[in-house]
């Protein structure tokens, strides 16, 4: 008999981004973002729960953020070697960041940036949008990175998935969106209707959460009981010489892939790694598909 669930103890992670240009990101995320690499992966085969897209290739994995992921919101940059771009549907919404730094870097660094009503917008070299408010950090929740938002065609569907189903907390409800969290202390999820058919494209990501290993299976039955899309059902992550992860994907009814894995072994695997920044720059230097190869295919 499948125990109902009445509350899920989440906390934010990260956001999955593809990227096609290791060199440009990394000068967009430490130099214009102000983010650091909090940790930097190598992988000779894909991910067998294609943390990387459906690409069973060599490729690597960049935690980039202000802060370890057991206090912050980061962002995870793969990228697949040999793949210099990816189509970019209309899903991604944008990452919301509040701080004073941001616009006075990128005038420095000549990097476009346009004015909004509310604050400025940067565009990463693959397409994500970034919108920065010029805000003092909230007391308690010091993380710069607000929010994450996710387009969706139908925001009763969405609420009926995010909050009644995987218990996050309805934070605010408005006519044309939601704003959901699994705590105070963390970056919340914004979800906003959008007024034409949802194309996730090749570029599409995945929003990723911690758990008690406790709380998967029953999350797992909780959402196979209704017939929701489990991409994954609960399988076992090696990383070599790190923590062994559980993790279970599923897919929200606009096909959103959330991720959620075991916060006892996450822990340990999302160690910061002081050497993450020299190791993504060296293997930037060699890598053969670096900008300038021009035989190179685009997915």
């Amino acid at each position: 008999m499948t125990t109902a669930l009445t509350t899920v103890p989440g906390r934010a992670l990260h956001y999955v981004f593809k990227i096609g240009d290791r060199a440009k990101n990394a000068f967009f995320f430490r130099d214009i973002l102000g983010m650091k690499i909090l940790r930097h992966e190598e992988f000779k085969e894909g991910c067998d729960a294609e943390c990387n897209g459906p690409y069973d290739n060599r490729w690597s994995k960049t935690m980039v953020g202000y802060g370890p992921e057991s206090s912050h919101f980061v962002i995870e940059l793969t990228y697949n070697y040999g793949v210099k771009s990816y189509e970019m549907g209309n899903d991604f919404g944008g990452v919301t960041i509040h701080s004073s730094e941001i616009v006075r870097r990128a005038t420095e660094h000549s990097y476009p940036i346009s004015k909004v009503n509310d604050g400025h917008l940067l565009t990463s070299p693959d397409g994500y949008r970034f919108h920065v408010l010029d805000k003092p950090l909230p007391t308690l929740n010091r993380d710069p990175v607000q929010s994450v938002e996710l387009l969706v065609t139908d925001l009763a569907a969405s609420r009926q998935y995010w909050h009644d189903l995987l218990k996050m907390q309805l934070l605010e409800q408005h006519d044309h969106s939601l704003l959901l969290s699994y705590g105070e202390l963390q970056a919340k999820l914004r979800l906003t209707r959008i007024n034409e058919p949802l194309n996730r494209a090749k570029a599409y990501g995945r929003i990723a959460f911690a758990v008690p290993s406790s709380v998967q299976p029953p999350l797992h039955e909780a959402v196979k009981a209704v017939n929701g899309t489990i991409l994954k059902p609960l399988i076992t992550l090696d990383t070599p010489g790190k923590a062994t992860v559980s993790v279970l994907i599923l897919a929200d009814p606009d096909g959103h892939e959330i991720c959620f894995v075991d916060e006892e072994g996450f822990t340990q695997l999302s160690q910061v790694e002081p050497d993450g920044s020299e190791r993504l720059d060296k293997n930037i230097a060699k890598d053969p598909f670096q900008e300038g190869n021009e035989n190179v295919e685009q997915a």
